[in-house]
């Protein structure tokens, strides 16, 4: 490129770059500076709940653990100080209703009972009837 060519497109380039904030693009430090704030909302959230840090790092495996830690902390921390008493959770967490079902795969997964003499119970088709019939097709309108 020519030099004078080059001055006009390099301030061209800058003053885009320099206007990304106002195109709403978030840059690396406030993304990380978002993320910490949460981490630190979720772990005052907790400790206000009365909940361990290790069941809040558990119920929010995606936050920091650092920001979780700091924010329950603080939490603590005044709580202690103004002499306040945990909030007993109302509703029953999601996780507590999930951690009790069972996952496919798992050695917890439902197996057919053996008889005693070491042999298997054979398993039971639900309807003999649906398998061995033909279906029936409607009639077209």
């Amino acid at each position: 490129m020519r030099p004078a060519l080059f001055t006009p497109v390099l301030l061209l380039a800058s003053l885009l770059a320099a206007g990304c904030d106002q195109l709403g693009i978030e840059s690396a430090s406030a993304i990380a500076a978002r993320r910490e704030a949460d981490g630190k909302a979720i772990g005052g959230a907790c400790r206000h709940a009365g909940r361990a840090i290790e069941d809040c790092y558990v119920l929010n495996r995606r936050a920091d653990r650092a920001a979780i830690y700091a924010g329950w902390r603080e939490m603590n921390e005044y709580m202690v100080e103004n002499k306040l008493q945990a909030v007993v959770p109302q509703i029953q967490a999601e996780t507590q209703v999930a951690a009790t079902r069972i996952e496919p795969g798992t050695e917890a997964e439902e197996k057919p009972a053996a008889k005693p003499g070491g042999e298997k119970a054979e398993e039971k088709p639900a309807d003999k009837s649906a398998a061995t019939e033909p279906r029936k097709r409607r009639a077209p309108p």
